[in-house]
């Protein structure tokens, strides 16, 4: 769809030039720069980020959801010619004239969507607007006896929770989870190349016992594969059963029908949603606070992530790679700034903070129905876009990070301390009560050497030989367990 040029600034002030282009003139004297869209954007997801607002556009926007509204209609009067029972009309048409009608949805175009609004502009009723626009559309085929059939039995809500449905679907299908899955893939395609490069460890930010840089990223991507996993789980529901969700109407017009029955197949069968037979006029939206928290804790440990990376990388184990016409600071020219991390960090926040609101609104509604669930729901794009933000943002740092050896292993071959551990684990082996005080003494807050840990050692008359040869040749950068065994395992 060609997206129209939007202001936010008044009218007058902005002046057109012979393309149609919109101009905002630095002076009334100076020739007007051209302003594109983009840059008088509210937000951000169409302005400063409007990639990722062109990625979920055909999801979540407007035009979206009239289309989806549109699909459901014209599904919804196929399903009817094609499974109800006791009415002529229905009986009579010419079922060789139903691509006519899937038609209106097929070829559903930025001209329909102009109609739609045009009709909404008198009506001021989104989901009649889409009702108004397919009896129009039905008239102008010559299908007038089927006008009455558009919108039957349903309340407004039949029509919007399965587009709805299907625009959370197909956005987590084709766009979020694809991009949450090449994430994955880059944090385990480093983790693999370096499943042995042994690292310090820091707990408490402490020097500990060591591990390797393929192992601690192994913990990520097992991590948000998991919670992926979660998400993926999550079906999408609808349902369709009228004004306060007991197919009163329906049952009236066509008492001789199972709705419950039929409207699990419409909803099945026709859309290819999940049914959901218990609610009140409006879809209880649970599945979709289950996918939005689903997507919030797969932020968090992508954030958990960008935390680590950016510690990493200030302390030198991971260098970034310099882009030779990137800067990094206006008045210091050496920095090169974890900014794709930190970009991140920041859209996790806001995304997050939208689930939030809309998972703990959106299960509320006042009796069988008041409207605060719509104006939410217009929202959700905004949650999908700030956490797909946030994916690509750290996608883009991880391409300009390379593993700093020489950095890990100065730092790992400083610090033969954490050998500590091991010793007084053998130790205790062979029954020694005070093995750890013993290497309390030796070691706590204090920086030892190779030789000071080897003569030491040397004096455990209490070792087999081949206990004492295996500490003797144990070095920080050799002390990884079974670290390169996980990263195997697991990616």
């Amino acid at each position: 769809m060609t997206r129209d040029k939007q202001t936010l600034v008044e009218e007058t002030s902005l002046r057109k030039d012979m393309a149609g282009n919109l101009r905002l003139p630095t002076s009334p004297e100076a020739t007007a720069e051209t302003i594109s869209a983009e840059h008088l954007a509210l937000g951000p997801l169409d302005g400063r980020y409007s990639q990722i607002g062109k990625k979920l556009a055909p999801y979540f926007s407007e035009y979206a959801l009239v289309k989806n509204r549109v699909k459901v209609e014209v599904m919804w009067l196929k399903f009817l010619l094609e499974n109800v029972n006791g009415s002529d009309i229905l009986d009579a048409f010419d079922m060789d004239r139903l691509p006519e009608i899937l038609a209106i949805y097929e070829n559903f175009s930025d001209s329909s969507f102009v109609r739609v609004k045009e009709i909404e502009a008198v009506t001021n009723h989104d989901v009649k607007s889409v009702e108004l626009f397919v009896a129009e559309k039905l008239k102008e085929m010559g299908m007038n006896s089927l006008i009455s059939f558009v919108h039957i039995g349903c309340t407004s809500e039949d029509i919007t929770n399965p587009s709805y449905s299907n625009m959370i679907s197909t956005a987590l299908k084709e766009v979020w989870i694809p991009a949450a899955e090449k994430l994955i893939d880059s944090i385990s395609n480093i983790a693999i190349e370096h499943a042995d490069t042994a690292m310090l460890a820091h707990t408490h930010g402490q020097p500990a016992t060591p591990t390797t840089v393929g192992k601690e990223l192994t913990v990520y991507a097992y991590r948000l594969r998991k919670s992926l996993e979660n998400v993926k789980s999550i079906k999408t529901r609808a349902k369709f059963n009228g004004a306060t969700g007991n197919y009163a109407a329906i049952s009236v017009a066509f008492p001789n029908e199972n709705w419950t029955v039929l409207s699990k197949l419409f909803i099945e069968e026709y859309l290819g949603l999940d049914f959901n037979p218990v609610t009140t006029q409006i879809e209880s939206h649970d599945y979709i606070c289950h996918i939005l928290d689903g997507i919030r804790h797969f932020n968090n440990v992508l954030r958990d992530f960008d935390l680590d990376m950016w510690l990493y990388i200030s302390m030198d184990y991971f260098k970034q790679i310099a882009v030779k016409t990137e800067v990094g600071s206006s008045t210091m020219p050496h920095k090169v700034n974890p900014i794709r991390f930190e970009n991140s960090e920041a859209n996790i926040k806001i995304g997050n903070g939208i689930c939030s609101v809309l998972s703990d609104e959106l299960p509320r509604s006042r009796m069988q129905r008041d409207l605060s669930d719509s104006s939410l729901q217009r929202n959700i794009g905004l949650a999908f876009g700030y956490s797909l933000q946030a994916i690509e943002q750290t996608i883009g740092g991880l391409k300009k990070v390379a593993v700093n050896d020489s950095k890990i292993s100065a730092d790992l071959d400083s610090k033969w301390e954490v050998l500590a551990e091991p010793i007084q684990t053998v130790l205790r082996k062979y029954g020694i009560p005070d093995a750890y005080n013993q290497l309390k003494e030796l070691t706590r807050g204090k920086n030892i050497s190779k030789e000071a840990i080897q003569e030491f050692i040397k004096t455990l008359d209490v070792l087999s030989d081949e206990d004492r040869k295996t500490l003797l040749e144990l070095t920080p950068s050799s002390y990884i367990g079974l670290a390169t065994k996980i990263v195997e395992d697991e990616l």
